[in-house]
């Protein structure tokens, strides 16, 4: 299983706009990704609701985990995602 890490961005955190904009990244994927805060459970990365009810902050530090092939590269591009603020846009 790949594992990577990485520190939001957004000023909003993990919440409306970039919550969304994750969401259609994770699912474009097409390899299934959780995501989690320093201490909680792995919740879908793919599912709005859970994104939305993770609690995630400007710069929480989040896991993110995914297997199968293209694992690897999926995971790379969505820490590239969240190290963004895409509400500076």
């Amino acid at each position: 299983m790949a594992e990577r890490t990485a520190t939001i961005a957004s000023s909003s955190g993990l919440h409306a706009r970039p919550a969304k904009l994750f969401v259609q990244e994770v699912q474009s994927k097409g390899v299934p990704v959780t995501i989690a805060v320093e201490g909680g459970a792995d919740l879908n990365a793919g599912s709005i609701l859970s994104i939305m009810g993770l609690g995630a902050s400007q710069g929480s530090v989040v896991t993110l985990k995914a297997e199968g092939e293209g694992a690897e590269k999926a995971l790379d591009e969505l820490v590239a995602f969240l190290e963004i603020d895409h509400d500076a846009a």
